[in-house]
C-alpha cells in the first residue's frame, strides 16, 4: 500500500496527532497488525513496537526501522489495531490488545466504513465498555480507556480462542483468517487429485497456507526427500506445521516465513502452487506471475511446477516464457491445472 495515501493508517493516529490522545510520558505503544506509513515518521521509532505476521508489511517496517520487539510480560498504556477483515480474527485481535493493555490504558482502532468499522467498534465496546469515536477519510476511529474489572471476563477469554486451530475435516486443522479458514479450497483440491506419484528429490510448496497442497504431495509421492514450504502469513505457516505433524520423520521439513515474489533461497526438483491471486478485493495476476517467475528461477534443470489458478487469470504467456514445455492437465469447476517443465 502507498505510505502516503493509507486513509486507514491516517485516521488510526489521528487521535495522537490531533491531541486528543497524548503519547505515552514513559514506556512504548504496542501497534497490532501494524503497517508503515508516514504519519508513523512522527512518533520514535525506538518507542514504537510494530507487530505484523504478514511478511511484505513487516519488512517495508523493518526497511525503516520499526522492529522493536515486546517483551512477555510487558504492558501498553496505548495499543493501536488495524483489524483484519475476518471477524473471528478480529476478535481475537481485540482480545489480545485488551489483555497487553496496562491499566487505564487506552486501545485505538480503525477500520474504512465499508469494511465494517461500526461493527467493529461494537464488538470492542460489548468486550470492554464505551468507545469515542472519530469519523475521517470514509474511515471511523474508536477508542476506549481499559479498565481491567470492566472487561468482561467471558467474551475476552471466548474471544482469545477464537485464534487457535480447529478440525475442519480429513485430519487437517483451520484457523480463522487464514485462507480456506472452513475446509480444503477447491482449486487446491482440484490439483491434488492430479499431481503424479512418481515425483522425486527436493519440493517446495510456494504459497503454502496452512500445508494442505505440500502434504498431498508428499502423501502421493514417497520418493520425495525435502519439503520446503514457503508461506507469506506467519499464522498460516503455524498452522501448516501442525497439519505436516504426521510426515514421516525421515523426510526433511522446512517451513519458511517468506515472500516468495522476492526469490527463493534454494533450488528445487518440483514445486507446487495455488498462488495467491489478490490485493484487497481486486485481482492482482502480477503476483501469481511473480510466483512463476520465482518457480522458474528456483527449479533445477528438468524440474517440474505443478499450478492451479482461477480459469480467467492469464498465467499462460508468463509460464511459455519461463518453461520448455507447458501443458493444462485439466480445466474443471472455474479452475485449471497446469504443468510446467524446465530444459533438461
Amino acid at each position: 500500500m502507498n505510505a502516503s495515501t493509507d486513509a486507514v493508517l491516517d485516521t488510526l493516529f489521528l487521535p495522537l496527532t490531533g491531541g486528543e490522545l497524548t503519547w505515552p510520558a514513559a514506556g512504548r505503544v504496542l501497534f497490532l497488525r501494524a503497517r508503515d506509513g508516514a504519519v508513523l515518521r512522527r512518533f520514535p521509532a525506538d518507542a514504537l513496537v510494530c507487530e505484523q505476521s504478514f511478511k511484505p508489511e513487516a519488512l517495508r517496517l523493518e526497511r525503516v526501522g520499526m522492529t522493536q520487539t515486546a517483551r512477555p510480560d510487558e504492558r501498553f498504556a496505548r495499543v493501536l489495531v488495524l483489524p483484519p477483515r475476518s471477524r473471528d480474527e478480529a476478535r481475537a485481535l481485540f482480545a489480545q490488545a485488551i489483555s497487553r493493555t496496562a491499566e487505564d490504558g487506552v486501545v485505538v482502532a480503525a477500520a474504512a466504513n465499508n469494511q465494517g468499522a461500526r461493527a467493529l467498534q461494537d464488538d470492542l465496546e460489548r468486550l470492554a465498555g464505551p468507545a469515542t469515536a472519530l469519523s475521517k477519510h470514509k474511515c471511523r476511529v474508536f477508542r476506549l480507556h481499559v479498565q481491567h474489572d470492566r472487561v468482561d471476563a467471558n467474551v475476552l477469554e471466548a474471544w482469545a480462542r477464537l485464534d487457535a486451530p480447529y478440525p475442519i475435516g480429513h485430519g487437517l486443522l483451520g484457523r480463522s483468517g487464514v485462507f480456506s479458514a472452513d475446509g480444503i479450497d477447491p482449486a487446491s483440491r482440484l490439483l491434488a487429485e492430479h499431481l503424479p506419484g512418481d515425483l522425486a528429490g527436493s519440493a517446495a510448496d510456494l504459497g503454502a497456507g496452512g500445508g494442505y497442497l505440500a502434504l498431498a504431495l508428499v502423501t502421493r509421492n514417497p520418493g520425495l526427500d525435502r519439503i520446503d514450504l514457503y508461506e507469506a502469513e506467519a499464522r498460516a505457516l503455524e498452522l501448516a506445521r501442525l497439519n505436516l505433524r504426521t510426515v514421516p520423520r525421515t523426510l526433511a521439513v522446512g517451513y519458511h516465513w517468506h515472500d516468495v515474489s522476492t526469490g527463493l533461497p534454494a533450488r528445487y526438483d518440483v514445486i507446487v502452487s495455488n498462488p495467491p491471486f489478490h490485493q484487497g478485493r481486486a485481482d492482482a495476476p502480477d503476483l501469481g506471475r511473480a510466483f512463476i517467475i520465482a518457480a522458474a528461477r528456483a527449479l533445477n534443470p528438468g524440474g517440474q511446477l505443478w499450478l492451479v489458478a482461477n480459469r480467467h487469470l492469464p498465467y499462460e504467456a508468463a509460464l511459455s516464457e519461463h518453461f520448455a514445455q507447458v501443458r493444462v492437465i485439466v480445466v474443471r469447476d472455474g479452475f485449471k491445472v497446469i504443468t510446467a517443465r524446465l530444459s533438461p
